[in-house]
């Protein structure tokens, strides 16, 4: 038998074989960090609704009043 009339070992294996290679395990932490990024950032738009808006300092107030008069929003 020539090498060429002989099937290549890629193309003679059964499907089942070619399944059992391509399966792997996932880490732990490949579904727990998900999980857990999820969970913080619930954690933070859940906290958000208490939070109070909170008064710009004394010393910009002077600056955004002069670039709202600068600016004209609402045109």
């Amino acid at each position: 038998m020539s090498a060429a009339s002989r099937p290549s070992p890629a193309v003679s294996r059964s499907p089942a074989v070619k399944a059992r290679r391509l399966r792997t395990r996932l880490p732990w932490w490949a579904l727990a960090l998900p999980a857990v990024s999820f969970t913080a950032l619930l954690a933070l738009v859940a906290g958000a609704s208490e939070a109070g808006a909170v008064s710009p300092p004394q010393g910009l107030t002077w600056l955004l009043e002069a670039l709202a008069r600068i600016v004209p929003i609402g045109v």
